[in-house]
């Protein structure tokens, strides 16, 4: 089958929805209980652009969003402005497939040309998919945080991943 990675444009929204609606009534990869609106992944999708930072979607020959992935600001404090983190979500009856590492893959290389310095990623440290997928994509487990969330009536715990985007860059200086 071919595939196609684009950024992501309005008409793509329904699709973006229904993947994330499917994350959080389904799995621990996102840690809402609440499926949500197109009106959300629209204000989403427009905070998104406004701060200038992508969704790419990952499609089909008929234009079907088969995946999404996006990055955005870590922390919301200006020493944290070279550190993004992540997400990548693929639409349940397409897991498996390789898409998972070519969204990334496309992410990764979209956060260098924005001059970021760090990619953080938060996993669910149960799904060993994805842990897997970060580390052959060069991501180093950094921490692990037990119990610190809660679905399905179970406690979770949060594994953090980074990956050095520009590892031979001097820390830029202070203006």
């Amino acid at each position: 089958m071919t595939y196609l990675i684009r950024d992501a444009v309005e008409a793509d929204l329904a699709g973006i929805r229904d993947i994330y609606n499917d994350a959080v009534l389904n799995t621990t990869a996102i840690w809402n209980e609440q499926a949500v609106d197109l009106a959300n992944r629209k204000a989403w999708f427009d905070a998104r652009q406004t701060q200038g930072y992508p969704i790419l979607v990952v499609v089909d020959a008929a234009d079907g969003v088969l995946g999404y992935a996006s990055f955005g600001d870590w922390r919301p404090f200006d020493g944290f402005r070279h550190t993004v983190e992540h997400s990548v979500y693929v639409r349940a009856d397409q897991r498996g497939n390789g898409l998972g590492p070519l969204l990334m893959q496309a992410l990764i290389e979209r956060a260098r040309a924005c001059d970021k310095h760090m990619m953080v990623a938060a996993i669910e440290s149960g799904n060993a998919a994805s842990v897997h997928l970060h580390e052959r994509l060069g991501f180093a487990v950094t921490g692990q945080m037990a119990q610190v969330g809660t679905k399905f009536g179970r406690w979770l715990d949060l594994t953090f991943m980074q990956l050095n985007l520009s590892p031979d860059a001097p820390a830029p200086h202070q203006e």
